[in-house]
């Protein structure tokens, strides 16, 4: 998902990351089976994976367009509408209105720029190519105030192509290891709404000066819009309370969002680059799903929350369809006596805070992939 939007130190590790690819395409780019394991286990697990395909291929062609799509476009609209009920509820001078009015703002900005660029930066709004890289533009660029070519390139090349491979897609740009726990795990989440923008100048550096100009041109846009509205519906009358407010609105999800980012990834198996376990071991090995959470749900998409690992075996898929996989990928995973795993967000917010040292400050463990197929 785009993010501290891949996260504060995204910007400095965007040239980093391009040459730890290219060493592991150097390495191999296939997958590989263990050591002294016998060639018919990676076939096997080609074919479990094509088998697995198949079983969603089936309900994926049999849903309407209302479940592959229609269903978060709605919840998307929705969140659209309610912006306006937001801002007059902050003209309020009772404090429950105003309070409305900032949970109002809030949720449907987080719906709108991690629900909406989430699903935008896997092509999942829309069947349309054309269609896709508009709705990129506007949910990563003009709601989100990020760079849609670099936050998919990211998210989508990076962290779905190389999930949990050291220097790839293990999530280390997540990362902040000069903060102690507490510090990360509940501060410095409420800086992203000022990282996220600066994180966003600095990855132009790797775009084309027309990209970058359209960039630049739509974050502004995006910023000031909110900005004006605040004081010209809201009634804010000074420019710092507005800042303040938008400020707050937009880091209302922040400690949700950084928690999800980093609870379904690190701490579970990583692997070397020419180590790696074929594609479905690879995912139920890496990714964790999180219990349901109707404000999660609602805010994030199932995708980033209780369907996290048909997400990754199915990116392409939309929020209400992973939901719809997810009976049929549980079963066959566990049928096959393959990982699925999953855990509550109380208990990994105790093991992260338990064992902040080892998971966010030094360098993960590679694991061995002997025995694990």
């Amino acid at each position: 998902t785009p993010a501290f939007r891949e996260m504060a130190a995204a910007g400095s590790r965007t040239e980093e990351v391009a040459e730890v690819q290219k060493q592991g395409r150097a390495l191999g780019d296939r997958d590989v089976t263990p050591r002294g394991a016998p060639h018919q286990a990676g076939q096997r697990e080609e074919a479990l994976m094509t088998e697995l395909s198949g079983l969603v291929q089936k309900v994926v062609k049999s849903s309407s367009w209302w479940d592959r799509h229609g269903v978060d476009i709605t919840i998307l609209a929705c969140s659209f509408l309610l912006l306006p009920a937001g801002f007059l509820c902050l003209r309020s001078a009772q404090a429950i209105s105003f309070l409305v009015g900032i949970l109002t703002l809030g949720v449907a900005h987080h719906t709108l720029t991690v629900k909406g660029s989430h699903l935008a930066s896997h092509n999942a709004l829309t069947e349309s190519k054309s269609w896709g890289k508009v709705w990129a533009i506007f949910f990563i660029e003009l709601c989100s105030a990020f760079t849609a070519e670099q936050g998919t390139y990211n998210h989508v090349k990076i962290h779905h192509g190389y999930t949990n491979i050291i220097g790839l897609g293990d999530s280390s740009t997540w990362k902040v290891p000069f903060l102690n726990r507490y510090v990360y795990m509940f501060i410095a989440p409420l800086a992203v709404p000022i990282i996220t923008p600066l994180v966003a100048l600095d990855l132009l550096r790797n775009v084309e000066w027309k990209v970058a100009l359209r960039t630049l041109c739509c974050i502004f846009l995006g910023l000031y819009c909110h900005y004006w509205l605040l004081l010209h519906v809201s009634g804010f009358q000074s420019p710092w309370s507005a800042l303040l407010c938008m400020l707050l609105t937009r880091s209302l999800l922040a400690h949700p969002y950084i928690h999800v980012n980093i609870f379904q990834h690190i701490g579970l198996p990583m692997f070397a680059a020419d180590r790696k376990p074929k594609r479905i071991h690879l995912m139920s090995l890496g990714v964790l799903n999180l219990p349901r959470n109707a404000l999660l749900d609602w805010s994030f998409g199932h995708s980033l929350i209780s369907c996290h690992v048909e997400h990754h075996l199915f990116p392409s898929l939309s929020d209400n369809m992973c939901l719809k996989i997810k009976p049929i990928v549980s079963q066959y995973l566990k049928q096959k006596k393959l990982p699925y795993n999953e855990d509550t967000y109380t208990s990994r917010l105790w093991l992260f805070l338990q064992r902040y040292e080892e998971l966010m400050v030094h360098a993960p463990p590679i694991t061995e992939l002997v025995g694990i197929q």
